[in-house]
């Protein structure tokens, strides 16, 4: 069988013995990455060299890597990641890279909306896969298998590329995107760090192998940690009806796809069993009133997606819809 990913084997490559508890070994390993911070002798890029497609998240410049080459989860684990520019580093926190504006702040803290912090706990991650997603067949999602098709059919003009799972949550379609081969790299983006936890379980049970090219990675999604025009694929599942500013988000995924990238979305179209009153056209500018204080979620009419994707520049928007089940696409110029 293959070897575990758990990050606490890690100590063993910096000399740590293997039989001490886990506490000990957790502070060793603090110790010897403050002894080995693998930026102090960076002095050109023949030192270290530009990440594949990360970028700094505060000034989007690529950051420096120094550590094993790879989009797989041990590669990532052990490589430190900086930016030259704003002079930020950035390494694996528990078993993914934070990319965070906020990472590795100490004093500092801040909470975001009722229906972001509610991912964030441990329970509904746990959830996620036992139950909570299946319940939204009742609304006309497909199914898993089905909806990962009905995605994969429309990626698939760049297939063979980098494909970003955004709020990919427990990783329910990230693992499939990594173990159907089609792409170079899957990266599963989630704000939350339980959501990421609980895919790396249901990595670990999967017995993915470790060099798959599955990267978890930590990030906020109106501020993405990647390089303008390096994408060829983002998906998010049942997702954008969570986000604080849908605008921002789609703004971002747009600057980062490369010419001709994909962007495919699911979420729950605006009904009145969602939104009561405000899914009626004359009464939804009233939800700026009125919604915050009503509902946690933002659902949207198709109009309002297609319209939402074409102001942020993306082209050939076309969608599927059954019931409040909606799939829809744009694509970058």
């Amino acid at each position: 069988s293959s070897p575990s990913l758990h990050p606490p084997r890690v100590p063993c490559r910096l000399g740590c013995s293997p039989a001490l508890p886990l506490p000990a070994r957790r502070v060793a390993v603090a110790a010897a990455a403050i002894a080995l911070d693998p930026f102090q002798e960076i002095k050109t890029e023949h030192d270290a060299s530009k990440t594949e497609v990360f970028a700094c998240p505060v000034c989007y410049e690529p950051l420096i890597r120094k550590g094993p080459p790879g989009m797989n989860l041990p590669a990532i684990y052990r490589s430190g990641f900086k930016c030259l520019k704003c002079n930020r580093s950035f390494t694996s926190k528990d078993v993914f890279l934070d990319l965070t504006v906020t990472s590795g702040m100490k004093e500092y803290s801040e909470l975001k909306p009722a229906r972001t912090e509610l991912f964030r706990s441990p329970l509904v991650p746990f959830l996620y896969e036992r139950g909570w997603r299946q319940n939204f067949n009742r609304s006309g999602f497909p199914g898993r298998d089905e909806e990962f098709q009905m995605a994969q059919d429309y990626i698939q003009p760049v297939a063979g590329g980098i494909l970003v799972d955004v709020s990919g949550g427990s990783g329910l379609f990230s693992r499939k995107f990594a173990s159907s081969g089609a792409y170079s790299s899957v990266i599963a983006l989630d704000f939350s760090e339980n959501m990421l936890r609980q895919c790396y379980d249901y990595i670990k049970q999967e017995e993915t192998p470790m060099n798959t090219n599955l990267a978890l990675v930590r990030a906020d999604i109106s501020r993405l940690p990647f390089a303008s025009c390096s994408i060829d694929a983002i998906h998010a599942g049942a997702a954008i009806h969570c986000w604080p500013s849908p605008s921002n988000a789609i703004a971002e995924i747009s600057r980062v796809l490369k010419p001709g990238g994909v962007f495919v979305a699911t979420t729950f179209l605006s009904t009145p069993t969602n939104s009561g009153p405000f899914s009626i056209d004359a009464l939804r500018p009233l939800r700026q009133i009125v919604g915050p204080v009503n509902s946690s979620y933002n659902f949207f009419t198709e109009g309002e997606l297609e319209d939402l994707c074409r102001s942020c520049g993306l082209v050939n928007y076309s969608s599927k819809v059954q019931r409040s089940f909606i799939m829809f696409s744009g694509q970058k110029p």
